[in-house]
């Protein structure tokens, strides 16, 4: 059998007293471990089958990453029960609300901040027949129960009943289920993927044949534990090999633990971080302002520094050469220098970052090849549960998705579901013992994504001759021009923004109008400095100082045209014609980024209608209107 139980009996059997997991609830980070995390769980999964929880109920888990999130994962599964993680960015009543009683959850296991959201539902509720609180509370509703409590119950199970906890472990099967793992929600109703213990313990073999994984590697979890990216990459693959992982030690709200953030890094020094690109970007940033504030000495020779290594480097698989022996020795010292001092502000012992989420640009994936901590970049979906490919310290081409993880089959297929050839870009369809049983009580979408065995992921992509898969984005978020041509607009966007300082984020638009038009979110900061340095006078609340902001983010895009520095890169029909900039960010809380920070355009487009429908009027081509002298 080869069921999550199974792994993390085997992994206990062999690393017993290896540190497992580590928690800073206080000033330092705390370890249990193997044998330690085993007695939790057990005791948990006790206390579970003694409020008469059965094999197959549904149990919610609401909680930022903490010990306690890992062991009630297992303690769940350990009963026979199926875990629905649910993302503690969910604020929305009706996004809960949808959830759990699309799930059938009966129990919910929620920490004392999120158990306001749950006290908030609870009467829209029916099925919830009790709440487990995982931090102690002053008073307790009729159905709310301590988490301490529950162990306790549970270790009183034991005493008279450990077989019978012995013998529900053994009843669960490969096939279980051991999610229901929710789509982010970017249409009214998302939709509950079935992953199974077989998918989960797979995909761990799977990602294993890329990325090698010793006893003496850490793992800081950055990215969310509900999502089966964190299972996966954030700690059952640590489990396998005996490995440690660390949660983000959690603040007082949101924005304190994401400052936490490079401050656990540092305290933790992990070996690798599975990240996504917004917080790479987010990282890059940081290391850059950094070296900014020591003078524009240092930020010429790091710059330099910078230009040296990409040059060295190439895309990795191909760096060096007879011609680069002058940049080989400059990079040693280079690095010994200045690399080796950014390395130590992030803990010193990084050797690598995997990046998944969404496409990573080539240009921030060479920053941080550089500087000596790559950042591979690979793909997956939740459906496959989800790594289907990656770059790795073995091998890796940069600007690609990586190479496949073994044991899984891969065909990309035209629109009439003709099986492509190499260097041909079409639909992504995989076949594997990863890909999920479902999506929960929803046959009709089930048998239009899986046929044949085959998931069919809805993204394009096409493989090189050597083996590396390169992905272009998605169908559905395709530009359509006026003549039905179409065009996955990711790469420009991505492009765009990676490259230029002055652009945060930007979504490109097109259904089949007679030109591109695009949204940018400006970064203000660098604007102000750039107004600041070109017209030392002018004030920024002045009409031409945010006239010279406006022109400057126009000559960003036209730089893109034919006759600019980057011409070539994009077809000039996909580059916008007309351009809105806008006075707020994507983000979580407006609802325009997803829980895996990906844009939900669909949102974007109706929020911004009107501004969308100025864009194709004549004073909205001039990126000088008031709309956008106003947005700034």
């Amino acid at each position: 059998m080869n069921t999550i139980i199974d792994l993390f009996e085997r992994s206990v059997e062999k690393f017993g007293d290896n540190t497992f997991l580590w928690e800073k609830k206080t000033s330092n980070f705390e370890p249990i471990t193997y044998n330690q995390t085993k007695e939790q769980v057990y005791r948990l999964a006790a206390g579970l089958m003694q409020m008469r929880i059965r094999q197959g109920d549904k149990i919610a888990l609401l909680s930022e990453g903490r010990n306690d999130w890992i062991i009630s994962e297992l303690g769940i599964l350990y009963a026979g029960a199926v875990n629905v993680p649910l993302s503690i960015k969910l604020e929305e009543s009706n996004d809960l609300i949808f959830r759990l009683k699309h799930s059938e959850t009966k129990y919910i296991i929620v920490s004392g901040k999120q158990l306001k959201k749950i006290k908030t539902i609870i009467s829209s509720l029916p099925l919830i027949r009790k709440i487990i609180i995982l931090d102690p509370q002053e008073k307790y509703a009729y159905n709310e129960v301590f988490f301490g409590d529950v162990l306790a119950a549970g270790d009183k199970f034991l005493e008279t009943n450990k077989e019978d906890l012995i013998e529900r472990c053994r009843s669960v099967q490969d096939n279980d289920m051991a999610n229901i793992s929710y789509t982010s929600g970017t249409t009214a109703d998302p939709k509950g993927i079935m992953l199974s213990h077989r998918n989960y313990t797979a995909n761990v073999e799977q990602a294993m044949s890329l990325i090698t994984i010793t006893p003496e590697d850490s793992n800081l979890i950055i990215i969310p534990l509900d999502h089966c990216f964190g299972h996966v990459a954030g700690f059952y693959s640590f489990m396998a090999f005996g490995a440690n992982v660390a949660t983000i030690q959690t603040g007082k709200t949101p924005i304190e633990s994401l400052k936490n953030i490079p401050l656990n890094i540092n305290e933790f020094k992990p070996t690798v971080i599975m990240s996504v690109p917004a917080l790479a970007k987010s990282f890059r940033k940081n290391i850059e302002n950094s070296v900014r504030k020591k003078g524009k000495t240092m930020e010429k020779l790091f710059n330099h520094a910078l230009k040296t290594a990409y040059a060295y480097n190439k895309e990795g698989y191909n760096k060096g050469g007879a011609s680069q022996l002058l940049n080989k020795c400059l990079l040693g010292i280079y690095d010994k220098l200045i690399f080796s001092k950014v390395r130590l502000a992030m803990g010193g012992k990084l050797k690598f970052f995997i990046g998944g989420g969404a496409l990573l640009d080539i240009e921030l994936q060479r920053f941080f090849y550089a500087i000596g901590i790559p950042m591979f970049q690979g793909y997956g979906l939740s459906e496959a549960t989800p790594v289907i490919s990656s770059n790795s310290l073995k091998k890796h081409k940069l600007g690609s998705s990586g190479v496949l993880v073994s044991n899984l089959e891969l065909k990309i297929l035209d629109s009439e579901g003709n099986e492509l050839p190499t260097g041909v870009k079409g639909e992504i369809v995989i076949k594997g013992e990863n890909v999920m049983l479902g999506y929960w009580k929803n046959p009709e979408a089930t048998q239009k994504t899986i046929i044949d065995g085959w998931l069919y992921t809805g993204d394009m992509g096409y493989m090189d001759k050597d083996g590396f898969l390169y992905v272009s984005g998605r169908f559905k978020s395709l530009l359509i021009s006026s003549d039905g041509e179409k065009y996955s607009p990711e790469g420009i966007e991505e492009g765009i923004c990676d490259k230029s300082k002055f652009i945060e984020q930007m979504m490109l638009y097109n259904n089949q109008e007679p030109y591109t038009v695009a949204f940018i979110v400006p970064d203000k900061e660098q604007l102000k400095r750039y107004v600041k340095e070109t017209k030392p006078d002018a004030d920024w609340d002045s009409h031409e100082a945010k006239e010279l902001a406006l022109y400057k983010i126009q000559d960003i895009i036209n730089q893109y045209k034919t006759g600019g520095i980057y011409a070539g890169e994009y077809p000039d029909r996909w580059l916008p014609t007309a351009i809105a900039v806008l006075p707020e960010a994507f983000t979580e809380q407006n609802q325009l980024l997803n829980s895996s920070l990906k844009m939900v355009r669909s949102k974007i487009e109706a929020h911004y209608k009107d501004r969308l429908e100025y864009l194709y009027k004549p004073e909205g081509k001039n990126i000088v209107n008031p709309l956008n002298l106003e947005s700034l």
